[in-house]
């Protein structure tokens, strides 16, 4: 490919954005900056999309990281470049960098947590309708084993917890699937990684998570007997939330859909689950009354067990 085949970046600017050094590769991107406010002044489309497809298609598909972290520059000083204007390119802007996301190597993979972070906070809820694409992005960086990548990743996953929290037009229902796949892995990362979003999204309740809770409660217990306590702590604290907001707006609660899964998790051999299933369980009789009468051989083949204990916690509940 010869220099001209770069335009409209010059020569100088492409040899200085696939430098090694960060610092000659943020004066190229500054160049870029200035070169986008420009085009986009005098609304010259063609340019931008073309500067777009050089840094997203031609240079970052280099096997070179030196270039690939160059294009990634590249791409988030044209987003800065734009500012809001940066939301008629979302898909072109976010799709290369989501790719080097799974590059092998790291530092490929922070710089492009770093664009992505930089592109989102510009264009924030215009990214939604690539939210799965970033999501399961995200989902794999959480396990990624450099602590550089995945401290960008936290960072970045905040920004998309802010942005969804705070949209009025999110899509729920696509997002419980997501959420409820990585439940029932046993990875640890993914097991987090599925709570953090429950918590951060039921901490908005103008979105309605909690009318997805028959969707959302067999994972929550199945991670509840996971084996680091970490993971556990934050499933037990979110499980408690979620009773007591059904204590409250118990005449809104499905408590057919969720009762079975109570009755299995109540038959566990570890304690914790056993307990947290079979407190839910007496909450659920106590709120709907009758419509627990369909299930009550069920609910006594769960509980009768438990009155054999002698001095144990899950008697006292009985």
């Amino acid at each position: 490919m010869t220099e001209r085949d770069y335009a409209p970046l010059s020569p100088a600017c492409v040899r200085g954005l696939c430098d090694k050094i960060y610092e000659k590769r943020k004066f190229a991107g500054v160049e870029i900056e200035k070169m986008v406010k420009d085009f986009s002044d005098t609304n010259n489309t063609n340019q931008i999309k073309r500067l777009i497809r050089v840094l997203g298609q031609d240079l970052i598909s280099s096997t070179n990281p030196n270039v690939k972290n160059g294009a990634l520059m590249g791409l988030s000083s044209v987003a800065v470049g734009l500012g809001k204007g940066c939301e008629s390119y979302v898909g072109e802007l976010t799709h290369p960098i989501v790719a080097c996301l799974g590059e092998s190597e790291a530092r490929v993979r922070y710089s492009a947590a770093e664009a992505l972070y930089n592109v989102l906070k510009i264009v924030r809820a215009a990214a939604l309708p690539y939210f799965t694409l970033i999501f399961d992005s995200l989902a794999r960086l959480a396990a990624d084993p450099e602590p550089q990548v995945k401290q960008g990743a936290e960072l970045l996953d905040r920004l998309v917890k802010d942005i969804v929290t705070e949209s009025a037009s999110f899509d729920l229902a696509a997002f419980v699937p997501l959420v409820r796949e990585r439940m029932y892995t046993r990875s640890a990362s993914a097991r987090q990684f599925a709570v953090s979003w429950i918590c951060a999204l039921d901490a908005a309740p103008a979105l309605g998570l909690r009318k997805y809770l028959p969707d959302l409660l067999d994972g929550l217990f199945t991670i509840l007997d996971d084996p680091n306590p970490e993971i556990r702590r934050m499933c037990e604290v979110q499980l408690n939330e979620f009773l007591r907001s059904i204590r409250k707006e118990h005449s809104q609660v499905d408590f057919q859909a969720m009762i079975n899964s109570l009755i299995t998790h109540a038959q566990s051999s570890e304690e914790l689950l056993q307990l947290t299933a079979i407190t839910w369980m007496r909450e659920f009789v106590e709120l709907s009354g009758a419509r627990m009468l369909p299930f009550a051989s069920g609910i006594l083949t769960a509980v009768l067990p438990p009155l054999a204990y002698a001095d144990d916690p899950r008697k006292s509940i009985l």
